[in-house]
């Protein structure tokens, strides 16, 4: 299948080049069609691949060139795609994932005006996020960064319509664009470096001019600027903030986004750069503590939230802090992991969420839902299945992955896994109120909504089914053998020089203890949110005037943007706004001004000189003779 590879990033580009320049001649009911056609084509060309990589074909594979692009000095570019055991696991989730949120988006978009524009940016961004993750070198992975980046753009903003919208927008745009510079700074640190940015070229030359027992500075530097560049597109402190107000962006974008795609390339390209940070402890180091801050304080800040797709906006945000966790304590399979049934659990959220937008009539505030689990029987029994599996109840997806990563926690320190267990059972909290108050109870809409709450269209349960079905068993990849597995995704991965995680040294008495503990405590964290909003029938205070000083704090995202607002963006407009009326009227223009002024002045004068009489040229003539006679005297 290697001379197929180049199809699947060129069929989503097809897509979107026919949607794009016939938009006037495609009917809007084809689109979605036609978009989804292009993605199947990819993903089963995937799929091949992925049974050749499980079959152990793929190993030492070398890069597939298209063309060799850039000749300048000793600087080689190729454009060629590395296709190993993780570029294939992650192509899979990219289109399988991708092709279910666009069958889905074919019903849920039906309606919409921009319907075809909307379907051609999905083919745009999932070729760019393909593109990113099938390169084999830097600079490839990088133009899909930037891709990925433009879509989330034009996704978020798609009903630009809407101010705010468009705010979202552009503040998703120049975040990212402040951890890309990271990035791209790190890649000339490493081309300044190792002469080539190609991957097998730079680790096989870190590995042996540096000794991995050695501290290396520039390779400390080089991870932390590629961490930055993470931080940026996976939404950790301090770029954390434009993830929530990316629900701008329709909830299917919000799906493609949040769960298999854009937010998981920081993950992919640390992993893909495991040889560089296994010689940086101290990035590592720097990883851990970030990853764990973004998980604890997105969680925080859910607690409160009343906005279905923002409470899991959070969760997406204190989920891919458990990743770097897991990064950060040297566990790039784990994190990996974590980003597989993430991906599966997360989609399926925010699918179901959409399922309920759709039932409400547009409505996403979960104080006016309720009572919903009779009227959408199929979103319910899905979204009950996703929220089990993010909260960790074996034997559901997110039970092997957060346990792998709770296990890595307790063997670095006891503190660690204590902080993993509190984001934990804060994430369980959460997850069940958004579930209790949008199912449980009793109606608390508008007599117009009630009267028409509705299952959705097969188009958009049958994706949440499939995805229902991944959130069961996907997390049987990597059982471990404490439970009798062999954690088959690590030798997996393994194969594409993802460095498998230290032989574990906990008794399996331990282990058993610490999966019993976290169990018991995000049980007892269930039955008290049952207790609270089941029960007792607790509602979200209705205001701010209502709330708790903590409360508030959590409710307003403990102000954050508020701060960034003050000490950033503030700061920054009065510099313009200085800049433009006083040092660009007064100094600049006057410069300007009187620049062309003289030189006007000086046409207008010096053009008396051309008189046209001869007599008056000739007595200048003169006068120029006895001048310079009368130099040659004097000098």
């Amino acid at each position: 299948m290697m001379e197929f590879v180049w199809l699947i990033p060129a069929l989503p580009l097809l897509g979107f080049l026919i949607l794009s320049l016939f938009n006037k001649y495609i009917p809007k009911s084809a689109s979605g069609y036609i978009a989804s056609a292009m993605l199947l084509g990819s993903f089963l060309i995937v799929l091949n691949l992925l049974f050749s990589a499980i079959s152990g074909q793929l190993i030492e594979q070398p890069p597939v060139v298209l063309f060799h692009w850039v000749h300048a000095g000793n600087l080689n570019l190729s454009l060629s795609f590395q296709i190993d055991n993780l570029s294939v696991w992650f192509m899979s989730i990219i289109t399988g994932v991708g092709f279910l949120i666009h069958v889905y988006s074919i019903s849920y978009m039906h309606d919409d005006e921009g319907v075809t524009r909307y379907f051609s940016y999905l083919n745009l961004f999932i070729f760019s996020m393909l593109l990113l993750v099938m390169g084999s070198n830097y600079v490839v992975m990088f133009m899909g960064w930037e891709g990925v980046g433009l879509c989330s753009y034009l996704l978020i903003g798609f009903w630009f319509k809407n101010q705010n919208y468009n705010d979202a927008a552009k503040k998703a745009f120049i975040m990212n664009r402040i951890g890309d510079l990271g990035f791209l700074l790190g890649m000339l640190l490493i081309y300044n470096q190792f002469g080539t940015l190609e991957y097998r070229e730079v680790f096989d030359q870190a590995s042996k001019i540096i000794n991995p027992n050695e501290v290396s500075t520039i390779i400390t530097v080089i991870t932390l600027l590629l961490f930055v560049g993470a931080m940026g597109k996976s939404a950790q402190i301090p770029l954390y903030t434009w993830l929530p107000d990316a629900m701008a962006g329709p909830t299917p974008v919000s799906a493609l986004i949040h769960a298999a795609t854009m937010v998981t390339a920081g993950i992919y390209m640390i992993a893909r750069s495991n040889v560089l940070y296994s010689m940086a402890p101290c990035t590592l180091d720097v990883i851990y503590i970030i990853g764990t801050g973004t998980a604890i304080l997105a969680a925080l800040i859910g607690l409160t939230q009343t906005d279905i797709k923002k409470v899991l906006a959070y969760s997406t945000v204190s989920q891919l802090g458990f990743m770097f966790m897991a990064i950060g304590l040297g566990g790039y399979s784990a994190g990996v992991f974590h980003v597989t049934t993430h991906a599966f659990f997360k989609a399926l959220l925010f699918l179901g969420a959409g399922s309920v937008i759709h039932a409400m009539g547009g409505e996403q505030d979960i104080r006016k839902m309720g009572g919903l689990m009779k009227k959408l029987p199929i979103t319910f029994i899905t979204f009950i299945i996703a929220t089990l599996a993010i909260a960790g109840i074996p034997p559901l997806a997110g039970f092997f992955s957060k346990d792998a990563i709770l296990a890595l926690a307790f063997e670095a320190n006891p503190i660690k896994w204590g902080l993993g267990v509190f984001a934990a059972l804060l994430t369980t909290f959460y997850m069940f109120r958004m579930l209790y108050l949008t199912f449980f109870g009793e109606f608390r809409g508008t007599q117009h909504q009630k009267e028409h709450l509705h299952e959705s269209p097969l188009l958009m349960t049958i994706p949440l089914m499939i995805l229902a079905a991944l959130t069961v068993f996907s997390g049987f990849i990597e059982v471990p053998h404490v439970l009798g597995g062999h954690n088959w995704f690590s030798h997996y991965l393994a194969a594409a020089n993802i460095a498998l995680p230290e032989a574990s040294h906990l008794s399996n008495s331990t282990e058993y203890l610490l999966m019993g503990t976290a169990l018991a405590l995000v049980v007892s964290v269930i039955f008290i949110t049952y207790f609270l909003y089941v029960s007792k029938k607790t509602q979200p205070a209705s205001s701010e005037s209502e709330m708790s000083f903590l409360d508030k704090l959590s409710y307003n995202k403990f102000y954050v943007d508020e701060l960034y607002d003050f000490v950033i963006v503030k700061p920054l407009g009065f510099l313009s706004d200085f800049n433009s009326n006083i040092i660009e009227k007064h100094f600049i223009d006057r410069i300007v001004n009187v620049s062309g002024k003289s030189i006007q002045w000086s046409g207008k004068t010096i053009r008396y000189i051309q008189s046209g009489d001869v007599n008056t040229y000739a007595i200048f003539m003169v006068i120029g003779i006895v001048v310079i006679l009368f130099l040659n005297l004097v000098l």
